[in-house]
């Protein structure tokens, strides 16, 4: 793969037997691409979730190691610029919001890096504007709706300027609508502005726009190729706890059934081509 910014090597990580008797991540080997959009899916307790905290740098792997953009995770030294460079979003943004007013929290990662104040005012203001909230930056964070405020968390993240950008669960407390507001500002970042993105979810829906998609199950990745080739693996995924969605079931059936379709769809507009286009042949 050209233009690696990340490489996980031969991975494992296992927490406290304290706190969980599992090997978390079990000798995993990952490339991350520059510039493009990867989803990882996972049922709860796959693993991906520690995977994102080991991309970060939160955690540091058991055996093997991590390269970002050229720099090992283990080694204390480079903590601050890996995280300069590769920003993390969590679940919850209440979480990741320390500020009372949008706008300064937006410029509280700016602030931290020494920047000027004229700097931060051009990257608060094109950070709100990238994930449509600039209308909200004089607003009480505690007022939004929660897509709202996790497209605030990430135009805090965005304002650091980082190259790439790792979502761990962004949408999973959110509504529909919460939902799409913020896959809409990630697609946007990184078709138009070129940043890495790493979104980890189950929703499956949300792999739609990604370059690759893959599938982690018991700490180990069990699939990993592009959109349409994943989804087309209806036992793959079941086996690895996940919901096919209700189009992908659909075209499933209608496979199972003799006749000639693709599976690996997602979207209700291009399965109803899909079926149109079968329809039309026979």
């Amino acid at each position: 793969m050209q233009n690696k910014f990340i490489e996980v090597l031969n991975v494992t990580y296992k927490y406290d037997e304290d706190v969980i008797n599992e090997v978390a991540v079990n000798n995993i080997n990952l490339s991350i691409e520059k510039g493009s959009f990867t989803v990882i899916l996972g049922h709860n307790g796959s693993g991906k979730s520690t995977l994102a905290k080991l991309l970060n740098g939160m955690l540091k792997p058991n055996e093997g190691k991590i390269i970002v953009d050229g720099l090992d995770t283990a080694e204390g030294k480079n903590e601050y610029e890996i995280r300069r460079r590769l920003g993390l979003v969590f679940q919850n943004p209440d979480n990741q919001i320390i500020c009372t007013i949008v706008e300064e929290d937006v410029a509280f990662g700016p602030e931290n890096l020494g920047i000027k104040p004229d700097e931060i005012r051009n990257r608060v203001d094109s950070a709100l504007e990238t994930v449509g909230m600039s209308e909200f930056a004089k607003s009480a964070p505690h007022q939004l709706s929660g897509g709202q405020k996790q497209r605030v968390a990430l135009a805090g993240i965005l304002a650091m300027k980082p190259e790439c950008i790792v979502l761990d669960e962004p949408t999973a407390m959110l509504d529909p609508i919460g939902r799409k507001e913020v896959i809409n500002a990630i697609t946007k970042l990184n078709k138009e502005k070129g940043i890495t993105i790493i979104l980890i979810t189950h929703f499956m829906e949300e792999a739609e726009n990604a370059d690759r998609v893959i599938i982690m199950n018991k700490g180990k990745i069990v699939a990993d190729s592009k959109p349409a080739e994943v989804f087309a693996m209806s036992d793959v995924i079941k086996a690895s706890g996940l919901a096919l969605p209700q189009t992908t079931e659909l075209l499933t059936i209608l496979k199972n059934n003799g006749i000639d379709i693709n599976c690996g769809i997602i979207s209700p507009q291009n399965t109803a081509d899909e079926i149109f286009s079968v329809i039309s042949r026979r």
